[in-house]
């Protein structure tokens, strides 16, 4: 009886049947107390964030410079290699094009294209438009196949203005695109280009003796002229030197301009229009100063009739820099006649010039390989330009890494050598704490387990000094009761055998709990579930506890409704872990208090069931409150345990909870009393 008595006070009972139910997994989560946990940081200020926009920088730092030295770089190698190309192929369109000008077929052009294609690296070809070949650079076994758009047409009639303007230096292009050196019938023979020679020699003796630099300019027709230095002829006008000789046409060229006056003049008829006479320089209207097509203007400028309109007139490709003078015409004429008869002089010229010079021919200029579109090497420069910027970059990239690596690095290391010296067995202390990100609350958290670990080796120590003196207590009092009865001075009555026994029972007491503690870190504590209810339960334990609450002037009084909530628990530790509540509840519970055990369902409906065990004792300082239920620990730091006990019950009564998958907390009011709640899981009621 005795020992049943213990078992429902939390002492004694403990059950030690092998074939009960497992329970170590859930002792094993004893050291993880639930506390409430900070607010999770926003991205901005974590440790991940920032590692990501440094990483997110330097990678678009990294990016963006190489990409702009490529673009740069690439860019600035393709203009140039596209630049010289084209200057190339300009070069080569207007070497071809004087051939066409100067010859009225295709004949012997071979020499002239391989000869291109050696100077400039590349493929050369020319066909007629039917794109039957009339030359090619390339051996004709292993000639690639041309491309179907050609680079250009070599046409000395039609001229491609922006390839004829790089091919002749700038010095531009007739304004009816007929090439400047396609002179036809106006070519001069040989005597006739000797005699006007040696007439252009005697004019520039003359002009350099009058102190006026001049020179003699041969033409595309082979007529000479003379060209003062820095084109002003009116320097001329006041000296002996008659330039006028110069400008009269040969026999020849008056043939040919008379043959162009008449094809104009045939076009203008069948618009209805009146002919007109041409000058020597193609303008019409007043009699002009003589010049001949291919040849500059005249080098003493005419004097206009009043009110003039001007009419632009073609420039000639071995012009000057200056701008021909307009020729005019009287104030008769309208805009309309002017267009009429530059189209028709422009078309007369064409079918002048159409038996002189060659046929159109399709150019094509690509690689030796056969492509169109030239590639391009970088330049060693270019080269070392970036592989400086991507070493700039990446020391740059290293730099930052090292310098974000330092910065997370060193808490890191203060954390490491803080906890070795923990292991040596130094006294615990705290790291600084940098800030409020990972690292920081890293820091925080290793500075609570210091002081956690701090306070259980403090309490292992009171421990260790409170189970010494209570073992030395009752086994002092055994010894001496028993040296007393080996003296002769104690007789071995019932009372003194009574005496005995009680102390070993306080013995028993101590080495169960210790025992039960022990058994729940090792994860062999077992249960034997089984219906329970709960209010006989609750009034089991009130009587075992009633005698001794008496004694203590409590009134100690269980409320539970009829049958109660369905329950099902180990019956004998679930009376250990309500006796140790209804235990400590008296021993804190002045005279005149009450303690009281109430149980009913969670008004959820979860089928939760709550045990209160509520007392109006002197109650828990709220510093005190989170360490009740922590082993060894007591409000009472008295060695007694009569008082104080020591320290284990209310561990013992959380895991036994647990091991029933339930919980257990505190609630307290300094000086009015404390309730202690254990929510267990109830047993749902079947449906009907």
């Amino acid at each position: 009886m005795r020992r049943a008595r213990g078992g429902d006070d939390g002492v004694l009972g403990r059950g030690t049947d092998s074939d009960g139910e497992g329970t170590g997994r859930r002792d094993r989560r004893e050291g993880r107390r639930e506390t409430p946990g900070r607010a999770r940081l926003p991205l901005r200020r974590s440790l991940l964030g920032r590692l990501l926009a440094v990483s997110a920088l330097v990678a678009a730092c990294s990016v963006a410079a190489t990409a702009w030295i490529a673009v740069q770089t690439t860019s600035g190698a393709i203009k140039q290699e596209q630049g010289q190309n084209l200057t190339a192929d300009a070069r080569i369109y207007d070497t071809l094009l004087d051939y066409a000008a100067r010859n009225p077929t295709w004949d012997g052009v071979g020499a002239t294209v391989r000869e291109l294609a050696r100077e400039s690296g590349r493929r050369v070809a020319l066909t007629t438009q039917g794109r039957q070949p009339l030359a090619d650079s390339a051996t004709p076994p292993t000639a690639p196949v041309l491309p179907p758009q050609a680079s250009a047409v070599v046409d000395p009639l039609s001229v491609d203005t922006v390839l004829a303007a790089r091919g002749t230096d700038g010095q531009g292009t007739a304004a009816d695109r007929i090439d400047p050196r396609a002179v036809g019938p106006f070519r001069l023979s040989a005597a006739d280009s000797r005699t006007l020679r040696r007439t252009a020699d005697d004019k520039v003796e003359c002009l350099n003796r009058a102190g006026i630099a001049s020179d003699v300019v041969v033409g595309a027709s082979g007529r000479p002229r003379v060209q003062i230095v820095g084109n002003d002829p009116e320097r001329a006008l006041g000296t002996r030197c008659d330039l006028a000789a110069l400008d009269t046409p040969t026999r020849s060229e008056q043939k040919a301009l008379d043959a162009l006056t008449e094809l104009a003049d045939a076009c203008l008829k069948r618009q209805g229009r009146e002919g007109v006479q041409l000058n020597s320089d193609l303008s019409w209207g007043d009699p002009a100063s003589s010049t001949v097509p291919g040849e500059t203007g005249p080098l003493v400028p005419r004097v206009p009739l009043p009110a003039p309109v001007p009419v632009p007139v073609p420039t000639p490709r071995d012009a000057p820099s200056e701008e021909a003078e307009p020729s005019v015409v009287t104030p008769e004429r309208t805009g309309e006649n002017d267009r009429a008869i530059a189209s028709c002089v422009s078309a007369a010229r064409s079918e002048q010039l159409s038996s002189y010079v060659a046929s159109p021919a399709l150019l094509f200029i690509g690689d030796e390989g056969g492509a169109t579109l030239p590639g391009f090497d970088l330049s060693p420069a270019n080269t070392a330009r970036i592989a400086g910027a991507a070493a700039l970059v990446l020391a740059l990239t290293v730099g930052a890494s090292v310098f974000a690596g330092a910065r997370l690095v060193r808490p890191l290391h203060a954390l490491t050598g803080a906890a070795q010296r923990m292991r040596d067995g130094e006294q615990p202390e705290s790291v600084p704490v940098s800030g409020d990100d990972e690292v920081g609350r890293l820091a925080a958290a290793f500075n609570d387990m210091s002081a956690h670990r701090a306070r259980l080796e403090e309490q292992r120590k009171a421990m260790v000094s409170d189970v010494a003196h209570e073992l030395r207590t009752p086994l002092s009092n055994i010894r001496g009761w028993l040296e007393a009865a080996q003296d002769g001075l104690a007789d071995p009555d019932p009372a003194f055998v009574s005496s005995l026994l009680e102390e070993a029972v306080l013995l028993q007491h101590i080495i169960d709990d210790l025992q039960d503690l022990a058994a729940a870190d090792a994860g062999v504590l077992r249960l034997h579930p089984e219906s329970v209810e709960i209010r006989e339960l609750l009034s089991q334990v009130a009587a075992a506890h009633q005698a001794r609450a008496e004694n203590a002037g409590v009134t100690l009084a269980v409320t539970a409704t009829a049958p109660g909530p369905a329950l099902r628990a180990d019956p004998v530790r679930l009376r250990q872990a309500v006796g140790n509540l209804v235990s400590n509840a008296v021993r804190h519970t002045p005279e005149g208090g009450r303690v009281t055990l109430r149980a009913y369902a969670h008004e959820e409906g979860d089928g939760t069931v709550l045990v209160e065990v509520a007392d109006t004792g002197s109650g828990i300082p709220p510093e005190d409150l989170s360490h009740v239920f922590d082993r060894f620990w007591r409000a009472e730091k008295s060695r007694s345990r009569r008082t104080g006990g020591s320290g284990l019950g209310l561990a013992i009564v959380r895991k036994l909870v647990e091991a029933h998958g339930g919980t257990v907390d505190a609630r307290s009011v300094e000086g009015e009393g404390s309730t202690f709640v254990l929510r267990l899981p109830g047993t749902t009621p079947s449906g009907p």
